[in-house]
Formats: C-alpha cells, structure tokens, sequence
C-alpha cells in the first residue's frame, strides 16, 4: 500500500521562491506498520530535507548489526533524521537539523560514510590523518566486498529507525 500526496510550487523557507515541492507518501513497512515519508525539494536553493515517522509510537531503539559478508550489503535500514549512525573505530554520524531520514540497505549507509570520509580526505592537509583516512576508505570497500567485518549501530531516540534483519541485535 502506497498513497502519495505532492504539492508543488510553495514557498521555501529559504530562499522565499515559490518552487519548493512537498511530498508526503503513507506506505507499508514490513514489521512497523504504517510509515509516512515526507520530504521538502527546493528547485530554486536545492534545499532538501527529508524524514520518517511512523503511525504507532515507537519506543527508544538501537540496533546493532554485525556486517560479516557481501550479502548483508542488502540488509534493508530505517534512518530517520534523528537517529545517530555509529562504526566502531570509524564514524559518529549524529542528528542535527540538516540531517534526513530514509530508507535504505547497508551498503547504502557505507556509501554514505565513504563519501564523508573522502570529502574529509580531500581537506586534510596532515599526512598521518591522510593515511588513516585512505585505511578507514580501504576497509569499507572490503567489507562491501564480504572480505572484512565491521559493525554497525543505529541508535534513535524516537524508535522511527530500524535495521531489518534477523541479525540485527535491538536493544
């Protein structure tokens, strides 16, 4: 089940132009229930935000999985914008009020964390903070790869993030 509702041609909260579209889509997701998706898209600014809630309330989550092999690179992720993203000896990804919500798999989120860390490696100018860079960027591509292991924790103090697979310790 998916209903969508678009309303184009508002105001953005930016830069005033009438050309921010608004988008709100209800759909089914396997064991939450009822989620709305919503997302603001300015054509003028390109200001995006995007997020997710659910129609139960949800309780306090964190999800820990153990990534171990290529196929968990399918493992399906819930993120909403309030959620904090960790990798253990890598990254702290945590909420602020750029921050978007989404749906996406595992090596959708190491995708993500690559880019950050290759936008850090381009700005960098110490070699040693260089080289643990390139480490940290070499180790995510082996384990999208299902040649190293690495873990991944989602922690959402609104429970509207999820990682779903029977893998996935929640807590």
């Amino acid at each position: 089940m998916s209903n969508k509702e678009i309303l184009k041609d508002q105001v953005c909260p930016f830069c005033g132009n009438k050309t921010l579209t608004l988008v709100e889509e209800q759909r089914e997701i396997p064991y939450f229930g009822i989620a709305y998706l919503f997302s603001m898209d300015c054509s003028s600014c390109d200001y995006f935000k995007a997020d997710i809630e659910f129609e139960k309330q949800q309780k306090k989550a964190k999800y820990k999985l153990d990534i171990d092999s290529e196929e968990d690179m399918k493992i399906r992720i819930i993120k909403s914008s309030n959620a904090t993203i960790k990798i253990p000896r890598i990254i702290t990804i945590t909420p602020g009020p750029m921050s978007n919500g989404y749906i996406t798999n595992v090596e959708g989120i190491i995708n993500r964390v690559e880019k950050v860390l290759k936008d850090k490696l381009e700005t960098e100018d110490d070699n040693s903070k260089k080289k643990k860079l390139k480490n940290m960027i070499k180790k995510l591509q082996k384990v999208k790869w299902g040649n190293e292991k690495l873990t991944l924790i989602i922690e959402d103090p609104t429970g509207n993030s999820a990682i779903i697979s029977d893998k996935a310790i929640k807590s």
